[in-house]
Parts: structure tokens; C-alpha cells; sequence
């Protein structure tokens, strides 16, 4: 499917309907003000006060009563079940950046999911809200202003190497896989400069860098 049923000039807030962090849903409004929902996040947005522009998903998660709030013409049903609402949503948007809330916490297996389809290679680059971290893929050179002390994490999800400058560990010439080495609990001594070679690669960062984060990875459209 290459229709894109969103598709603005301005980053998006994408809403789904797991744990929602504290404050993030303004947060990333306050950045990313276009308000799109992943099928049951809807009834999350609603209770914030903020109607989304949009839903998108398989609608097993959206209620007749959430339905029946919302004009017919926001709704766009997927019906495939092969991909997550998560998956859906990243497909068929097309924006500078998306930041994406109420897809952490709670349960484990959304969370994995929700890291595998970060690394799938959608047009827009995505950041993960969490209630203390952001989490994004590592698919450009990035300078974040980054702490001495703070807690700068990397996650392959496949076979992958990079180099950084301002780590305690540097990763350069270290080869990362999900089933050996990995890259958490690293340090910054400072601003950090981080350089993937090759994609799959999650760097998973301090939520107070959300801006920094958003300004490193959005798209010029």
C-alpha cells in the first residue's frame, strides 16, 4: 500500500493504547503537534482532551463507543493481521518525524514488538516515549548534549558496529548482536556523538534529549 493517509509537513504525535507515560502526550504535542491514533489509543487521546486527526489501525482495540465519537472520516481501517497497529500506523504516514506514545510499559511483548518495528525501515523516523527514556534507530550520525554520568544505552537488534565520541565505552570496532555483545549501561563524559554503520541499531537515551532527538533525526519536507 503506497497511499499515505497522513501526510503534513509538520512532525506527528502518534498515540497508541499501551501504558501512557506521565506528561509525554503533552510533551510531544508541545513538538509534534499533529495528533494521529493507532486504532485503540484513540480512547487515550480522547481522554486527553485532544481528537486525533486520524486512526489507523485493525480496530480490535477501538470501541463503538470511542468509534462513535470521532468523525467517520478520521477512521481508516487495516484489516491485514500480519503487522502490528504500531507497524500500520508508520506505513502509512508520511511527516518529518513521528513521536510515538503509549507503546511502553506494560506488557514485555509490545514493547518488543514496538522495537522490532522501530528498525523496519518506514519513511519517517520514529521516537519511543517512555516515562525516563526515548528510544529511536540509529540510522544517521547524531550529537545529542548529552551529561557526564548520564546513561546512554545501545541495542542491536541485528549484527551491526558503529563509533561514538563522548562515551565512557567507546563502541568503535566492536561488533554488536543481540545474542552477544550489547551496548547498555554506557556513560556519557559529556556531549555524545553517535555514528551507526549499518542499520538496527537502538540507542535509548534520556527523555529530557526529546527535542535534541527530534531535531537530529526529523526529515526536511
Amino acid at each position: 500500500m503506497n497511499t499515505k493517509i497522513v501526510d503534513v509537513s509538520e512532525p506527528i504525535t502518534l498515540v497508541g493504547g499501551g501504558e501512557m507515560a506521565s506528561g509525554a502526550l503533552e510533551e510531544a504535542l508541545a513538538l509534534a503537534p499533529v495528533l494521529v491514533a493507532a486504532d485503540g489509543g484513540a480512547a487515550a487521546a480522547l481522554a486527553a482532551g485532544h481528537p486525533p486527526r486520524a486512526v489507523i489501525g485493525d480496530f480490535d482495540s477501538l470501541s463503538d463507543a470511542v468509534r462513535a465519537q470521532l468523525p467517520a472520516a478520521s477512521l481508516h481501517r487495516v484489516a491485514e493481521q500480519d503487522s502490528t497497529d504500531f507497524d500500520k500506523a508508520l506505513r502509512l504516514i508520511a511527516a518529518p518525524a513521528v513521536l510515538a506514545v503509549g507503546f511502553l510499559g506494560a506488557r514485555v511483548d509490545h514493547q518488543l514488538a514496538a522495537f522490532s518495528t522501530l528498525v523496519q525501515g518506514h519513511e519517517s523516523p520514529c521516537v519511543l516515549v517512555g516515562e525516563t527514556e526515548v528510544i529511536f534507530h540509529l540510522t544517521r550520525p547524531v550529537a545529542l548534549p548529552a551529561q557526564a554520568g548520564e546513561v546512554i544505552s545501545l541495542f542491536p537488534m541485528q549484527e551491526v558496529t558503529g563509533r561514538s565520541e563522548g562515551l565512557e565505552w567507546p563502541i568503535d570496532g566492536l561488533r554488536m548482536s543481540p545474542a552477544g555483545r550489547i551496548g547498555t549501561s554506557n556513560r556519557a563524559t559529556g556531549p555524545v556523538r553517535l555514528v551507526p554503520e549499518g542499520p538496527g541499531l537502538l540507542a535509548i537515551v534520556p527523555r529530557r534529549l526529546l527535542a535534541d532527538v527530534l531535531a537530529a533525526l526529523r526529515l526536511d519536507r
